[in-house]
């Protein structure tokens, strides 16, 4: 593969990576709502969500976001598929597991499970909610789409609460390594900068990895404590 076609995807890689992980700061944020008391979460999480869905350069920024999740995708997977062709012999002396993490041989493996991981979230609340699939979304006392509800039922079950949970695993994993890879590509990861940037790496993938993971089972936690009282 020419060299300027390979850095060109790279870099899509990477501009769409990190537009991804501003947005999971914002989605995360929005999460948080759920941890506050009942009423008022209830009242600033379908506002927030209303705000999102009617407003016209929110929808802009999300049909923007959605474009970049397939660009991300389809772009990593002829990376990958390239690189598998590039090396179809695996050598007997092969060190690579002395040269490189886990994580960084197993990208595609990792951005796999959170595909699964996006396309179940999707299923679950952008059908329902935008596109009016499935189950009818009920009206609050404001003449918002009861968001909240809809979330805390899904988090009220078990085994999609462990789904989420465990899939913020692989996710801190395949932040930490491609927010690392993006600094790197667009220049930004230099030797001055080398432990700043990993450490800012680190701790975001910590962030996003354990709030993701940790809100549902809180939640689930919490109904449950309550119906027992």
């Amino acid at each position: 593969m020419p060299a300027n076609i390979l850095f060109l995807r790279k870099t899509l890689i990477a501009l769409t990576g990190l537009f991804l992980c501003v947005f999971l700061v914002v989605h995360l944020s929005a999460n948080a709502i759920l941890l506050l008391p009942n009423d008022l979460a209830s009242e600033l999480y379908n506002s927030y969500s209303h705000t999102l869905r009617e407003n016209p350069l929110i929808t802009v920024v999300a049909y923007v976001l959605y474009l970049s999740i397939i660009i991300h995708a389809v772009v990593a997977l002829l990376i990958t598929i390239q690189n598998k062709k590039a090396k179809p012999t695996k050598y007997v002396m092969n060190k690579s597991q002395q040269n490189s993490s886990w994580y960084s041989r197993n990208m595609g493996v990792l951005g796999t499970l959170i595909l699964i991981f996006i396309i179940v979230h999707l299923a679950n609340f952008w059908a329902r909610i935008k596109l009016g699939i499935g189950e009818d979304v009920n009206i609050d006392a404001n003449g918002y789409k009861d968001v909240f509800s809809v979330t805390y039922e899904l988090f009220q079950n078990i085994w999609f609460v462990l789904f989420y949970s465990i899939l913020s695993i692989p996710l801190a994993f395949h932040l930490y390594h491609g927010l690392k890879s993006g600094f790197k590509t667009l220049g930004f990861y230099h030797k001055k900068g080398l432990r700043i940037l990993a450490r800012i790496s680190l701790v975001y993938a910590l962030v996003m990895g354990i709030g993701f993971g940790i809100i549902p089972i809180i939640v689930y936690i919490t109904v449950h404590l309550k119906q027992t009282e």
